[in-house]
């Protein structure tokens, strides 16, 4: 493989590409030969950061349920075990799980890799990788695919076709989902702190949909385990062809599975989670979904008496409705920061380290992750924290709806994508945004501090607000609207037309 062709397969902080035909025009970019380069490189770039010798190296790497998910972690195990380390093969994990195997005392690995895609089609995979420090940064990822890059020539056809080996003591298997899931046991059994310590959910009913992705082991090792009733959980069986629905929160498709299947068990509560679990939703038990902002919202509820006062941080497309929420009901402070999980999680860390508390960082899109858990964007946690409070809940009589009854939830919303017209595209959405704030200042509307677009909120007239923002790696630029009516939405509508006519680079059809 070429450098070139190498370097396209970084997605931000992770590797992605095309690992097997099947869907018309889209062909193979994430071959067997970049798998076992970038699985050598991993292990060169993490032998040289730690500064230790290959014979003191141990790195555990995982797969989600994808087809393609076995050829590619046997190829980079190869590449790992050819630079003398020692690999543990985890089997099917989750993208949290394989963190954790850096931090368990029982594996203490120097490093980890998971071979997954998140919720993209079955077609797609990836390689996520992580140190003690946590997932890897961007340009940790494009100096592994440049290590990768000059291994290149290295590579015969001989090379790919080796099978593993069986007798060499550097390649062991470690069954870590267990391990993981007996963890989260336990925090669940010392969070309810009932009298029947080791079945502190049973009468409770909670059902899962895994969307055949990796999650069925929240059903099957934990909620099981600890007395709950999972009868009616769909989907919980590991199928890569994503038979049934998108194992995606987002997914409009999945999220009516799930509540359906609540309501049709009569549980208390729908849980559903992407492929490799690292981000989840809830259904509360009359089929109410609690995802986006409203997830959030209850995470942030749950930990609100822990951390009085402190900050939440989230993308810049949560609502307004969710920092009155957050600030006037739970008297928290709202940091509506940049999309990308990323982003949000650096950004709890940078204010945590100057003193400032912030306990949760979490995106719309589900990934959230908690100071206490390590800076994870961890679903099957944040699904644990969700959990104690049904059964603390219950046991007072109560649901968790209660945790978001202040919450407003009469809303209008859209989303316009507006596509970029000129190969400079990052330059042009630079000087729409300036502009577009030029005009919005001089109109007279209020601009709330953005980290990311343009922000505007309304009040009086109408109520709501609207963000323009550039997106970071496509020539589009992204317009939300909420209103708290479609009254509403629909004036916000019109002030957006004013304000972004005459752009004569944008295609505005859409609006």
């Amino acid at each position: 493989m070429s450098k070139t062709e190498l370097l396209k397969l970084q997605n931000g902080s992770d590797v992605r590409g095309i690992a097997c035909e099947g869907i018309e025009n889209e062909h193979v970019t994430l071959t067997s030969e970049a798998a076992y380069l970038i699985g050598r490189a991993f292990a060169i770039w993490l032998l040289k950061k730690k500064n230790i010798k290959p014979d003191e190296c141990i790195i555990g790497i995982g797969t989600d349920s994808r087809i393609t998910g076995p050829e590619l972690k046997k190829q980079a195990m190869m590449g790992m075990l050819d630079e003398g380390i020692y690999v543990s093969d985890c089997g099917m994990a989750s993208t949290p799980a394989m963190f954790m195997s850096i931090v368990y005392p029982e594996t203490r690995y120097d490093g980890a890799c998971m071979i997954t895609a998140s919720h993209l089609p079955f077609n797609r995979n990836g390689l996520k990788f992580f140190d003690k420090d946590g997932g890897l940064e961007h340009d940790d990822i494009t100096a592994i695919l440049e290590i990768a890059a000059g291994l290149a020539e290295q590579v015969s056809s001989d090379t790919l076709t080796r099978p593993l080996p069986t007798d060499c003591n550097r390649l062991t298997e470690f069954e870590l989902i267990s391990l993981y899931s007996a963890n989260l046991c336990m925090k669940i059994c010392d969070g309810v702190n009932a009298e029947n310590y080791d079945e502190p959910l049973k009468g409770l009913k909670i059902v899962v949909d895994a969307g055949n992705g990796a999650g069925g082991f929240f059903v099957n090792e934990v909620l099981n385990e600890l007395g709950a009733d999972t009868i009616g959980s769909n989907f919980l069986d590991p199928d890569g062809m994503f038979p049934n629905h998108i194992p995606n929160p987002e997914n409009k498709d999945a999220m009516k599975a799930i509540c359906d299947a609540t309501v049709a068990a009569g549980a208390d509560l729908g849980l559903i989670f992407d492929t490799d679990v690292d981000r989840m939703s809830a259904v509360l038990s009359d089929g109410t979904p609690i995802n986006r902002d409203s997830i959030i919202a209850m995470i942030a509820a749950i930990l609100a008496p822990d951390y009085p006062g402190s900050t939440i941080i989230t993308d810049s497309v949560t609502s307004d409705r969710l920092t009155d929420f957050l600030e006037n009901q739970l008297g928290l402070k709202h940091l509506p920061y940049m999309r990308g999980y990323k982003n949000v999680i650096n950004k709890c860390k940078e204010l945590n380290a100057k003193g400032i508390v912030s306990p949760l960082a979490m995106e719309t899109s589900g990934h959230g992750c908690l100071k206490e858990n390590y800076y994870l964007d961890d679903g099957a946690y944040l699904a644990v924290k969700l959990v104690i409070a049904v059964a603390k809940a219950k046991r007072e009589g109560k649901t968790i709806d209660h945790f978001i009854s202040g919450l407003s939830t009469e809303y209008a919303d859209r989303e316009v994508r507006f596509p970029i017209l000129t190969e400079d595209f990052h330059s042009y959405g630079s000087r729409v945004l300036a502009e577009f704030k030029t005009r919005a200042s001089e109109s007279g509307f209020e601009l709330p501090t953005a980290y990311e677009g343009v922000r505007i909120r309304f009040s009086g007239v109408c109520t709501g607000w609207m963000l323009l923002r550039a997106s970071l790696h496509d020539p589009v630029m992204v317009l939300n609207l909420e209103g708290q009516t479609v009254r509403d939405l629909e004036i916000i509508t019109g002030i957006a037309q004013s304000l972004v006519e005459d752009f004569d680079k944008l295609d505005l059809s859409a609006l």
